[in-house]
C-alpha cells in the first residue's frame, strides 16, 4: 500500500523557497477547523490542537483499514487575524484571533469526520463548540519558507506586506495563514521550518 505524503505530493504548497516569495493558487481543501482567541501559548489554542489531532489520526487510520488508503497526516496549520492588526507588532496576545485546521484528503468524509468525534468525546469530553470539516478555499497567494524561531518571523512577514505586495501590484485577500513543518517539542528553535503564507488579489 502506497502511503501519501502531502508535504511532498503538493511541493509547491509545502515547499515554497525560504530565500524568495512564491504565488501560488491554493485550491479549494476540506479541513478539520477550530476556532479561538489568544496566544499559541494559550489553554485553548493546545485544547484545539489536541482535538484536531484526536480525529486526524483516527480518520488516518479508518482510511487505511477501511479504505486501502495510507497518508502522513498533514501538517498543522492556523490562520491568525486581530481587530487591530497592530497586536501584533506589538505582541499583544490576548488581542490576537485563530483558526486551527488540519487538511485532510479529499476522500475523507463527513461521515468519517462524525464518527471519530463520537469516540474522541468519549475519552476528551464535549469537543469545542466550532470543531467542524469543511471546505475552504483560499486561492491566489503568497508565500514563503521561515526556518528558525516563531517570534523572528516579524521582519519577513514586513517584507512581504510593506514591499513585495505593492510592488507586484497585489493586496491581501484573507487572513496571515502559517503551516507548521516541524515539531517544537523535537526541533530546536533555530530549525523551526514554517510556511508563511497570505492570501491575495490583484489591486
Amino acid at each position: 500500500m502506497d502511503k501519501v505524503d502531502f508535504k511532498k505530493a503538493l511541493k509547491h504548497l509545502y515547499q515554497p523557497s525560504e530565500n524568495d516569495f512564491s504565488l501560488v493558487d491554493v485550491p479549494v481543501m476540506q479541513f478539520i477547523r477550530i476556532d479561538g482567541s489568544g496566544s499559541p501559548e494559550s489553554e485553548s489554542f493546545e485544547e484545539a490542537i489536541g482535538w484536531l489531532y484526536a480525529t486526524s489520526y483516527p480518520i488516518k487510520f479508518s482510511s487505511k483499514t477501511d479504505l486501502d488508503r495510507d497518508y502522513v497526516v498533514p501538517p498543522l496549520e492556523a490562520l491568525w487575524w486581530a481587530d487591530d492588526m497592530s497586536a501584533f507588532t506589538t505582541n499583544d496576545r490576548d488581542a490576537w484571533f485563530w483558526t486551527a485546521m488540519i487538511m485532510q484528503p479529499d476522500w475523507i468524509t463527513a461521515k468519517m469526520f462524525n464518527k471519530v468525534v463520537k469516540q474522541a468525546s468519549s475519552k476528551l469530553g464535549s469537543p469545542p463548540d466550532t470543531l467542524r470539516f469543511e471546505l475552504f478555499a483560499e486561492g491566489l497567494s503568497v508565500q514563503i519558507l521561515h526556518v528558525g524561531p516563531y517570534a523572528d518571523e516579524a521582519p519577513t512577514v514586513a517584507r512581504l506586506h510593506n514591499e513585495y505586495l505593492p510592488d507586484n501590484g497585489l493586496v491581501e485577500n484573507g487572513h496571515h495563514h502559517e503551516i507548521y513543518l516541524s515539531d517544537p517539542l523535537r526541533s530546536s528553535p533555530e530549525k523551526l521550518k514554517t510556511v508563511i503564507r497570505q492570501p491575495v488579489a490583484h489591486a
